[in-house]
């Protein structure tokens, strides 16, 4: 990008202060030539010497008057519906490139960076507007502690070590099975903290299995982390279903190693992410995170720690996620692939979801399971049409929309507890406790032990190892939730 470049900054408070701020001071990213904002107050004054015009609505004028070529939106608090009113007024005014500020979650306590800023997508403008969380404040109970997150790689064991550096924790061990996962994650953050993100936290990549049980023990008591944020799981339901059984031993199997091993090593808290597939489960997947809650929740109280699960819906463009599948078929002209006009997810955004899984392992108690506040379900149909009209498309007209069927293991809807449970309020936005009732129809040690002999060759039953059909029938008494399949093959 040449110096040449000009810019707009939509925003005039600290958020965008400090980013023009930046670029001036890099010299490379261009000029900013114009503030744009609502206040009444600001607009007509200058800011470090930059005119501050408004309001935002006026956007395509002020922008070709100023001959601005891109601009950057720097409202961390907006409301979705405020993001989508300036989205539509920036589109007007035919800009080269509109970037974002990330949400207010990721911004802590007035610093803001220009590495943090990224391009505008669709999922910015889709769902509910996020809680707003104090994220230094809620982040003091790591301070200068151990925080081991296991797939740190992904969506939201990722965004949880971007929030983390703001937490002033001494030692960050970014866990994940993926050698590619671990590098990116922890470049990035390397980087983040070169351009004055966060705290100076030591970052550890940390490659490994948890399906290792030795592995497991020797690696958790050698880092001696005082808080561990479990992550990672095998989640696509699809792929679950065509492979239960490693679906089974990955998830479950790799919780039980993990959760042993924090109990021996003596970890404070644990804080396991689960998934509202675990309610009533119509798949494997989901009965994978039914036993993980439960595996969790029941080795409370066995040390010292506190061992609890955060449930919550889908987030908006994680990784093999609707969202990125519907970019990639709208960018290729469609159509796009819907399972069920009636189709309906909870949504939230990643960041918003990993403030609020840092928030509850402060303040929860263990033993307890906790639910995110996801507001409204949302209708797939709707999503995709709300996408297809950002990419600048008229939905059913120039891009197709295609109906495929439930895939095997989905349901039309999700629930985030049993009819049969109910929640009670925290003293904490967006936080619910559940009064929870078992969800195992028989003993978890029993049914480990009949799981074992599938994941596992153990003498006597090798007849059972990798059989899928026995797996189904093990699983079967205690979810009869779970959706049969006809003619389910051994292997």
């Amino acid at each position: 990008m040449s110096k040449e470049k000009r810019l707009a900054i939509v925003g005039a408070g600290f958020a965008g202060r400090e980013i023009a701020g930046e670029i001036e001071h890099k010299g490379v990213f261009g000029k900013v030539v114009v503030f744009l904002d609502d206040d009444g107050k600001k607009v007509g004054g200058l800011l470090d010497g930059i005119p501050v015009e408004g309001p935002v609505m006026e956007a395509p004028d002020i922008l070709k008057r100023n001959r601005v070529q891109e601009a950057l939106i720097a409202v961390p608090g907006a409301t979705g519906e405020q993001l989508r009113k300036i989205y539509l007024a920036l589109k007007r005014a035919d800009l080269e490139r509109i970037r974002i500020l990330p949400g207010i979650s990721q911004i802590v306590d007035g610093d803001a960076h220009l590495i943090q800023t990224r391009e505008l997508s669709a999922q910015d403008l889709l769902g509910r507007n996020p809680v707003l969380i104090p994220l230094k404040e809620s982040l003091f109970y790591l301070r200068g502690k151990r925080v081991l997150i296991t797939g740190a790689g992904g969506s939201i064991g990722g965004e949880l070590s971007r929030q983390l550096l703001s937490g002033g924790a001494q030692r960050l061990y970014l866990f994940d099975h993926g050698e590619n996962n671990v590098y990116e994650i922890e470049k990035e953050l390397r980087l983040l903290q070169e351009e004055g993100v966060g705290e100076a936290a030591t970052i550890v990549p940390v490659i490994g299995d948890l399906k290792d049980r030795d592995y497991m023990h020797f690696i958790i008591k050698r880092l001696r982390a005082d808080v561990i944020f479990h992550c990672a799981a095998y989640k696509h339901v699809p792929l679950t279903e065509a492979n239960p059984v490693e679906g089974i031993k990955n998830n479950v199997f790799g919780t039980l190693n993990i959760v042993d091993a924090a109990l021996e090593a003596g970890t404070s808290r644990f804080v396991l992410v689960s998934t509202d597939k675990a309610v009533a489960p119509s798949c494997v997947y989901g009965a994978t995170k039914t036993i993980a809650e439960e595996i969790v929740l029941s080795r409370n109280g066995r040390g010292g720690g506190a061992f609890m699960v955060v449930r919550f819906g889908n987030v908006l463009a994680s990784r093999g996620s609707i969202v990125p599948l519907f970019t990639k078929q709208i960018l290729k002209g469609g159509p796009v692939t819907i399972t069920d006009p009636k189709v309906s997810r909870f949504f939230m955004t990643i960041p918003e979801a990993a403030s609020l899984v840092l928030k509850t392992g402060g303040v929860g108690e263990g033993g307890s399971l906790y639910i995110l506040d996801m507001g409204e379900p949302l209708s797939i149909k709707e999503l995709a049409e709300q996408m297809i009209r950002f990419y600048g498309y008229r939905p059913h007209e120039e891009i197709a929309v295609r109906y495929i069927g439930l895939r095997p293991g989905e349901k039309l809807t999700e629930r985030l507890w049993l009819e049969s449970e109910s929640t009670e309020a925290t003293d904490f936005p967006g936080i619910l406790r559940l009064k929870r009732q078992a969800n195992l129809q028989s003993d978890l040690e029993e049914l480990l032990s009949e799981l074992r002999s599938v994941c596992f060759l153990i003498g006597g039953k090798e007849q059972e190892y990798r059989n899928r059909k026995r797996l189904k029938e093990i699983l079967a008494p205690h979810f009869p939730s779970l959706i049969p399949v006809s003619n389910e093959p051994e292997y």
